[in-house]
């Protein structure tokens, strides 16, 4: 019997979601930082196993959003919510279930899929404290399975992976077997930008900032590929920030973003950033449906 389907990755902001995604598909496909709400879009991610197909969608964590950036990338996240075969709740190790997690964990209680709650971070705690923390979980929620993990060590992953796939239903091969994401090559460009960004910025700037592939041209018989890109902030005062002094700010984002695009599609990069002031896009619904950030995209 072949199994496939699709797992939705839910959970809090900064719980390791994208990580996790990452390591089961053994590719960097999602960009991942210690700062909360970097992932701003569902972005699939395709596991094949010897019998069957693991669709995994990593989604922006489930928060209680004011602005419409973090309420479109909420609607996004409860969007699979139904859509999904299967449900994996990811939450960090602790002493006790956070307001956050109880939040998901009321949304979950409208759902008829399986949920698999898999506690994350189990490196960073002292292991007497998982299995009462796993008891007030269960006292919540009839989690299909509680599973312990590291998405970052890999420990307890493969035993995710083998739950997850029992209970997928019989079903096609939805993806080619060489395919790791349905995400485009102009998609995962921009999202390196926008990583380099994030680690090399700080306060309010990250959340303030796009950035938009303009041109993405192959040249095969150079193995090069021109990228022209734009990132786009808020204010005039974040440019200045973005820019830096004689340009170095922007010239370390490039520099780093792409070596990370030279290992990730094997080819050389020419790299292009401008910078432009789009004032309060991050409110402007328009801009949020352009830029991708709206399920009616």
């Amino acid at each position: 019997m072949f199994r496939s389907g699709f797992i939705s990755i839910i959970g809090s902001p900064n719980t390791g979601k994208s990580t996790l995604l990452n390591l089961i598909v053994g590719e960097k496909i999602a960009i991942t930082t210690h700062k909360p709400q970097t992932t701003r879009n569902r972005i699939t991610g395709i596991r094949n196993v010897s019998d069957g197909q693991l669709i995994f969608l990593d989604t922006p964590g489930i928060h209680r959003a004011s602005t419409p950036l973090n309420l479109q990338m909420t609607e996004t996240a409860l969007g699979t919510l139904e859509s999904a075969d299967i449900l994996l709740f990811l939450t960090e190790a602790g002493k006790r279930v956070s307001p956050e997690d109880q939040f998901i964990i009321r949304l979950l209680k409208k759902v008829k899929q399986p949920v698999i709650l898999a506690i994350n971070k189990i490196d960073l705690v002292n292991k007497p404290t998982l299995l009462p923390l796993a008891d007030q979980f269960r006292q919540l929620f009839p989690f299909r399975e509680i599973l312990f993990l590291s998405a970052l060590k890999g420990e307890g992953v493969p035993v995710l992976i083998e739950e997850i796939r029992k209970l997928l239903p019989e079903g096609p091969r939805y993806f080619p077997e060489d395919m790791m994401t349905d995400r485009t090559e102009r998609f995962i460009a921009a999202e390196i930008i926008r990583e380099k960004i994030t680690l090399l910025t700080h306060r309010e700037l990250p959340y303030a900032t796009a950035v938009v592939v303009d041109t993405f041209r192959e040249d095969e018989g150079k193995n090069l590929i021109r990228i022209q890109a734009t990132i786009i902030v808020e204010k005039d005062s974040q440019k200045g920030i973005i820019i830096g002094k004689k340009g170095a700010m922007l010239k370390e984002i490039g520099t780093r973003a792409r070596r990370d695009m030279e290992k990730f599609f094997a080819a050389r990069i020419f790299l292009e950033l401008f910078v432009r002031v789009q004032k309060d896009w991050s409110h402007d619904i328009r801009m949020l449906r352009e830029l991708g950030y709206t399920e009616k995209s």
